[in-house]
């Protein structure tokens, strides 16, 4: 069982190193991460040995509070850091505390009770006045501090408190000093004392660390801002419709079988199905894609998306944890929360670092007394060396940049589910994309076909026997027959030969329809359409055997439009370095053509399903793969690859078997995925770069190293805060320029304005040839080819095209035209790709007919 806690008291790494431990020992928990970053823990546990009550007895036995989490879409965060009055409070204080006890060294005027020798008890006073409020209002570092101290799990608080406790009480002790001499009349003893206090070091420690704490808050709140706009996006109200009434409700209270009212501006209140009328749906915070979809009944639309335009009524099928908006939630935060490998090194040093930091203070503090310097001296070394010393540099270098990325992913329709596949990401070598669905659109329709017999009987027996099929490739001869208006005969017996085809018996014959592996298992030997197969393969066609008894009786060419950003995708993986493969059940010819067509480098043919995984597991041999899929056909390829991408369409995303969830169904976000993680990976070295080398720089100039020069430079303690403060939020800041991240995307077209080759755009193509015979060779029949009438395929170039509704007027314009039997309409483009027996004029007039303006029409 996996359950998230939040958890309270955390401040540093170390603490959260604390935490860790302590859930990990609890008998029955199998793992837990900590996150430092949203005061949080993922923990996996046996709900048979360990219980949630276990797990939070844990986390308060080690001094912190735990909590079970609640609904992640309602769920509100608490702002991170230091309060700005207790911010503001501690600062004035401090200005006055400086002026006091510095002001004299740059000529400020003083009081006459606070100058000179005599008035030096006074002096000494007013500054311990002055600290008591900073003290107060900052009281939860000693407070918190010191008890992780006797836990014997010292945290960043306990240096501070430490470090600030002994100014204080150096200066207390020295206020007595002084007191004792003046009463014994040692004016010498009292002028030596006179400017040794560490009052002002004491507060102005605590007032820089809470200025550094305040903008690191700041900054931390920012690293979640992705996920604060997916909670922000579900409405608080709905539109209920009962007995053909609305009522507005509170979103919250919809339950599965609502009919809910949207119109045009308004959020959708919940996942479901449009029941009545007609929209277009802003999905762009889910999938990142701007262009408004069209919704009509029977669509499905996501919760948080905005009706763009028009009015409809929707059944909510989903509310709760189990929308399609929730599960992205769970998923980024989870991702946000999960650790990279890279961050283990800095989690462990971590654990030890404090202890290891008061051990040097306590060190540095012997050597100088032994070098004969003075205890003034020496504690103001101990000192430094405690306050420069952040473990929270360390421990914050990995998860701000983790936190960010995955939010930015998001934005783009791109979830990650890790922090280790974002690490893994940057790696990639090699990515292998499945051919249906992937590299192509997934919608398969007969292109062309021949056979011996006539065209309805053939796409009777063909399409009542693939009726009964699941695969998409039986799917588009049952509509290609449907859409004819041809009659299905069905089978009397049927039988699915996994990767190969189906076998069946219609009216007491035997049929077999798949490929040439089926055909040599059934034994078929005359088929004299192996000529006009490797043609269609040529074409990116997958070829389609119709075998009846001993004999092939036919072929068909199924094609799949190959999708716009395919080529493009396959272009910016070059550049980066990345090799492509295909993998595809079709043959080489048919895997060539599209490899051709896209720029894919190289291809695995006539894969059976349950071999592809075996394929992958040889391409990891070479590097770092990722896999392309569906999520569900390749779903143990995607398992075995070092990085599964799953594409979805936008409300399916709980892809168990995928790493990766592409939203919008881009092979473009393949690239854009590899891309995000190595920009990641850089922003952690570096993070954890500056946090090393601070701390392995900063801590020895403390301890007085540049002391013992002829420069006898030393760091005032005050200063050493304020680097310590400025390390974490350079890391918080570092991460945060992430968020500048944006997809490339190349300024050349190709696979933008082309969106397949010639024959996938010429829709369908009926070469059926008649013969006498089913063993008589095709060419001597070319007398009896049914002449079509040439196709011709245009671009036309066209401005005063702005949104989603201009697509679907000029789409709509286009295909009344007569003669015209494909459109494709990109936006981005600015144009439209028409296929058919149509004139260039003709199109012109159909589309300024809608008010828009044509630039140019080119044949293709």
């Amino acid at each position: 069982m996996k359950k998230k806690f939040n958890v309270t008291g955390m401040t540093c790494s170390a603490c959260s190193a604390h935490v860790e431990k302590a859930v990990k020992n609890v008998k029955g928990v199998q793992s837990a991460d900590v996150s430092l970053l949203t005061n949080s823990m993922t923990v996996r546990f046996d709900e048979k040995v360990a219980s949630e009550a276990d797990i939070i007895a844990a986390v308060q036995k080690s001094g912190y509070g735990a909590s079970a989490e609640g609904n992640v879409v309602a769920e509100t965060k608490k702002p991170v850091g230091i309060s700005l009055f207790r911010l503001l409070f501690s600062l004035a204080m401090c200005v006055v505390l400086m002026y006091v006890s510095m002001g004299h060294m740059v000529g400020l005027p003083l009081p006459s009770f606070l100058q000179g020798t005599e008035n030096a008890l006074s002096f000494a006073l007013v500054q311990f006045l002055l600290c008591i409020p900073v003290w107060y209002v900052n009281r939860s570092y000693f407070i918190v501090g010191f008890k992780r101290l006797f836990q014997r799990a010292p945290n960043m608080d306990s240096l501070i408190a430490v470090g600030s406790l002994a100014g204080a009480l150096y200066g207390i002790v020295t206020m007595f000093i002084e007191s004792y001499a003046l009463g014994k009349g040692d004016f010498a003893t009292v002028e030596l004392y006179r400017h040794e206090l560490y009052f002002e070091s004491s507060a102005m420690i605590l007032a820089l660390v809470d200025l550094g704490k305040y903008f690191e808050g700041r900054s931390k709140m920012k690293t979640g801002d992705a996920l604060n706009k997916l909670r922000k996006l579900v409405p608080n109200k709905a539109l209920l419709v009962k007995d053909g009434k609305e009522t507005e409700v509170d979103s919250k209270s919809l339950v599965a079988g609502d009919i809910v009212a949207v119109k045009s501006g308004m959020s959708f209140p919940a996942d479901g199905i449009v029941t009545e009328g007609n929209c277009f749906a802003n999905e762009s915070a889910i999938s990142g894609e701007s262009l408004p979809v069209e919704k009509l009944p029977n669509d499905k639309v996501i919760g948080g998306t905005v009706n763009s335009g028009g009015f409809v009524l929707v059944r909510v099928t989903t509310v709760g944890k189990d929308s399609v908006l929730s599960q992205i939630i769970t998923l980024v935060e989870e991702a946000g929360t999960s650790k990279a490998p890279i961050q283990r090194l800095a989690d462990k040093i971590s654990g030890i670092f404090v202890p290891v930091v008061l051990a040097i203070s306590l060190v540095t503090l012997i050597v100088w007394l032994a070098l004969g310097q003075t205890f003034s001296v020496a504690l103001g070394f101990a000192i430094s060396v405690l306050v420069i010393s952040c473990p929270c540099a360390l421990g914050l270098a990995t998860p701000v940049a983790i936190m960010v990325a995955t939010g930015k992913g998001a934005e783009n329709g791109i979830l990650v589910k890790s922090g280790q596949i974002l690490e893994r990401l940057a790696s990639v070598k090699y990515v292998v994309f499945d051919k249906t669905g992937t590299i192509t659109v997934g919608q398969p329709r007969v292109q062309q076909f021949e056979c011996t017999v006539e065209e309805n009987e053939f796409f009777s027996v063909l399409a009542g026997v693939e009726k009964q099929s699941e695969h998409p490739l039986g799917k588009a001869i049952v509509d290609y027959a449907e859409q004819h208006g041809i009659p299905l005969t069905k089978p009397s017996e049927f039988q699915t030969v996994a990767g190969m085809g189906v076998v069946a018996k219609v009216t007491g014959k035997t049929y077999c329809v798949g490929n040439e592996k089926l055909l040599a298992r059934q034994k078929v030997t005359q088929n004299s359409f192996k000529q006009k197969a490797d043609e269609y393969a040529r074409q990116a066609l997958t070829c389609l055997y119709v075998a009846q008894e001993n004999s092939v009786i036919g072929i068909v060419g199924v094609g799949d439009q190959i999708k716009e950003t395919s080529a493009e995708a396959v272009e910016r993986l070059h550049k980066m370095g990345v090799k492509t493969a295909l993998l595809t059940g079709d043959n080489a010819l048919s895997a060539q053509a599209v490899c051709d067509k896209v720029g894919i480098d190289t291809f695995f043919a006539e894969v059976l399903p349950n071999q592809k995984e075996q394929k992958i597991s040889q391409m990891m041999q070479s590097g770092v793969t990722a896999m392309v899929g569906d999520g569900i056909n390749d779903a143990p390829a995607l398992t075995r690859a070092d990085v599964g991408f799953a594409v979805a369409n936008g409300s399916d995303i709980a892809v168990d078997s995928a790493d990766v969830i592409l939203v919008k169904n881009d092979p473009n976000d393949v690239a854009t995925a590899i891309a995000l993680g190595r920009k990641t990976l850089r922003n952690i070295k570096v993070n954890l770069f500056w946090a090393f080398f601070y701390n392995v720089l900063g801590i020895p100039v403390a301890a007085g190293v540049l002391f013992l020069t002829p420069l006898a430079l030393k760091l005032n303690p005050m200063i050493a805060a304020a680097a310590m403060s400025l390390s974490s939020l350079f890391v918080v800041t570092n991460a945060l320029t992430l968020n500048f991240f944006r997809p490339e995307r190349l300024t050349s077209q190709q696979g933008k304005n082309q969106c397949a080759c010639k024959v996938l755009n010429d829709g369908y193509e009926n070469s059926c040839q008649i013969l006498s015979k089913p063993d008589e060779d095709l060419s001597e029949k070319k007398d009896v080819d049914v002449q079509k009438e040439e196709t011709v395929k245009y671009l036309v170039k066209i401005e005063g095209m702005m949104c989603g509704h201009c697509t679907s007027r000029v789409e709509k314009a286009l295909k009344a035209v007569e003669g015209v039997q494909e459109v494709s309409v990109s936006l981005q483009d600015k144009c439209a790709v028409v296929s058919g027996n149509v004139s260039a004029q003709s199109l012109k007039q159909a589309v300024e007919s809608q008010d828009y303006t044509v630039v140019s029409v080119e044949k293709l």
